[in-house]
């Protein structure tokens, strides 16, 4: 359904894609994850046809040129920056972008109102969008992308400043249209976002995909083991053999068997006063393969 080859774009001889390849199977919600300035929303402009690629090709919903008004038909785009008019109300904006798209008479109405209620604003409709809260206007902007029943969804940073009802409407909707069959490419900076919501994985920095699974996979070949962290209230009887190492009263063990192991401390005698285990996550592939060095752009 989308398909990016070898995709590169540079502005002013700064490189912001640098050969990205991936496929976004039919029905797949698939997550686009890197650090700011990775070429995440550069790829999404290509792909939508809003920027021209230096090289490289693009196929999205099987045609090879989504710059075309057939092609755009088919795509749903929510852009991280808000594309609303804060001077309409809740229901200008949707009318507006759905006439972009050719919707007219009982049609237009009918996802008018269809896109009111999928967003949850029915009952401010009619209110100028400059008034509504971040987390509607997220919701809006969102419905926006849908008002002409796309195939193909990009949402960018689509939660992003959201209060948590508005952050929990959004993930109800997003899955509501996976369910439906939606093709969507989902980036985010929030990690339990992606691994909530995506069938895949893509990790991109400095314009390169780094890597491409399901989140399983990539916790398989980057995340490391587990880490148990238990604080012994008293050390264990003479002779006993724990796992890891103790330093003060702290026993620290990293294993690939975190269950075993902590049977092993038990039948060693060991009193804990509190024990926490940490399993690697998408955060942890995320800086294995990023790196943990704070960049701004």
């Amino acid at each position: 359904m989308i398909r990016a080859e070898s995709l590169r774009k540079s502005y002013d001889g700064l490189t912001a894609v640098d050969g990205a390849s991936f496929e976004i199977r039919p029905g797949e919600t698939f997550g686009l994850l890197g650090p700011n300035g990775a070429g995440k929303t550069t790829t999404i402009h290509m792909l939508v046809g809003a920027l021209q690629p230096d090289a490289g090709s693009i196929e999205v919903a099987g045609a090879p040129d989504p710059s075309r008004a057939e092609v755009r038909r088919a795509i749903g785009l929510a852009p991280q920056a808000l594309s609303l008019y804060a001077e309409l109300t809740g229901e200008e904006n949707l009318l507006f972008f759905a006439r972009l798209h050719g919707l007219r008479g009982a049609r237009l109405r009918d996802r008018v109102d269809w896109a009111l209620g999928f967003a949850g604003l029915r009952e401010k409709a009619r209110q100028r969008v400059g008034a509504y809260s971040g987390g509607m206007q997220r919701r809006l902007n969102l419905a926006c992308a849908l008002v002409h029943e796309p195939r193909v969804l990009f949402l960018d940073e689509p939660t992003a400043g959201v209060d948590p009802q508005s952050r929990i409407h959004l993930f109800a909707n997003i899955e509501a249209l996976a369910r439906e069959g939606r093709t969507i490419l989902y980036t985010t900076h929030y990690m339990e976002e992606a691994e909530r919501l995506c069938d895949r994985v893509a990790i991109m920095d400095r314009g390169r995909i780094l890597d491409c699974d399901t989140v399983p996979a990539l916790l398989a070949r980057h995340g490391g083991r587990a880490v148990i962290e238990a604080e012994l209230a008293e050390l264990p009887t003479e002779g006993a053999v724990l796992p890891g190492r103790i330093d003060g009263k702290i026993l620290r063990v990293e294993t690939e068997r975190p269950l075993e192991d902590l049977a092993q401390v038990a039948s060693a005698g060991a009193k804990l006063s509190s024990l926490h285990l940490h399993r690697p996550d998408l955060e942890t592939v995320f800086l294995a393969l990023t790196g943990r060095s704070l960049r701004d752009g």
